[in-house]
């Protein structure tokens, strides 16, 4: 472990200049702006070009890595799900395809700026639910944005996303955000839904259908993407994941948000009365999971609440670390990557790591 080494640029990459010409990936902050309500229109961004193909490992996190040191968050919990935040070097090894690693880097992660965005789905299927939403969604800006360092964003959705919030770091802003948010139902498409009736073509209204990947990819590339470097990009979807309307891809929007080091947790959360469509917890589970994430399905408000309160503890509760490859091979080829707990103690207490596991090596 290189102690004397503190390395500010998170993500995936950083800039070890001192040691190595390298270069890296970012997470980053936003800069603050206004506060009017901006409508995005529905024409989806072209998709990123797919990643090289990894059936044979589908659950694997994919993030390309373009120099020789590579570099991971992760995050520690025990048995009942507490953060575990006094891990040393000496507690775990991390692996590529199996071979054991040396450590270049280990430390916690606290200090780093947050750039978050609380992504709102707005349809009828959240009506019921939405008032606890955004009490939970304010208390949880309060907690978490620093004003003096961390930037968050409101987006609400139906089949179109609209921005209620700019990016900012002023909490009063936030609050009045996350006020703005309400269920997009026009009078038509209230009166045939209530009726039993398709809604309107989306060209039309889109205000009767769900555009959760939509949604997501332009908050990555209008917002999220746009960011300095120095911080941690998270989204915090609120959502019943039951799409019906999206023209990108569910794999792209994952792939997307691995490239541009946005973290994804999921709120699963619906209108228990709504009868139509349903609680996708697994597509929920699978965004959040390949993006270093996690998801949660609460049923009552003090679940609620409390699957924010994680959300904040996992953000601050993060360990860098970093380490040379054995293989110095520039071929491109995905390589796993597995960090064990060794720690005996810690064994017992069945410690788990949350972490992306694997990358692609640059190619010549």
């Amino acid at each position: 472990m290189l102690r004397a080494l503190r390395i500010s640029t998170p993500g995936v990459i950083f800039v070890i200049a001192a040691l190595m010409n390298v270069f890296g990936l970012s997470q980053s902050a936003w800069s603050q702006s206004h506060s009017s309500q901006t409508t995005v229109q529905s024409t989806p961004r072209p998709s990123p070009t797919p990643p090289p193909d990894t059936s044979a490992d589908p659950e694997a996190e994919v993030v390309r890595v373009e120099t020789n040191l590579v570099n991971t968050l992760f995050t520690a919990v025990d048995k009942e799900r507490h953060f575990v935040t006094s891990l040393r070097a000496s507690d775990i090894q991390i692996f590529e395809n199996d071979s054991p690693q040396a450590t270049s880097l280990f430390e916690r992660e606290t200090e780093r700026p947050l750039s978050l965005a609380i992504l709102i789905d707005t349809s009828e299927s959240q009506r019921g639910v939405l008032a606890s939403e955004k009490t939970a969604a304010t208390v949880f800006v309060d907690s978490v944005v620093r004003p003096d360092k961390d930037r968050a964003a409101v987006v609400s959705f139906t089949g179109v996303p609209k921005i209620e919030q700019q990016p900012t770091n002023d909490l009063r802003k936030l609050h009045q955000g996350i006020d703005r948010v309400k269920i997009e139902l026009s009078p038509e498409n209230e009166r045939r839904l209530a009726n039993g009736d398709d809604p309107l073509p989306k060209d039309q209204d889109p205000s009767g259908y769900t555009g959760i990947w939509d949604a997501m990819w332009m908050t990555i590339e209008d917002l999220l993407a746009k960011t300095p470097e120095g911080t941690r990009r998270a989204i915090v979807l609120l959502s019943d994941g039951d799409d019906t309307s999206s023209t990108i891809k569910k794999q792209d929007v994952i792939d997307f948000a691995v490239k541009s080091d946005v973290v994804i947790y999921s709120i699963g959360i619906r209108d228990a009365g709504f009868p139509d469509g349903k609680l996708d917890s697994g597509a929920l589970r699978k965004v959040s999971d390949r993006t270093g994430g996690r998801a949660f399905f609460p049923t009552q408000l003090g679940e609620l609440q409390s699957a924010f309160s994680q959300i904040d503890q996992e953000l601050r509760s993060q360990y860098l670390i970093a380490y040379s490859p054995t293989n110095k091979t520039h071929d491109g080829s995905y390589r796993r990557i597995r960090i064990e707990v060794i720690n005996p103690e810690l064994r017992k207490n069945k410690t788990q790591l949350l972490y992306r596991q694997g990358y692609y090596a640059r190619k010549d």
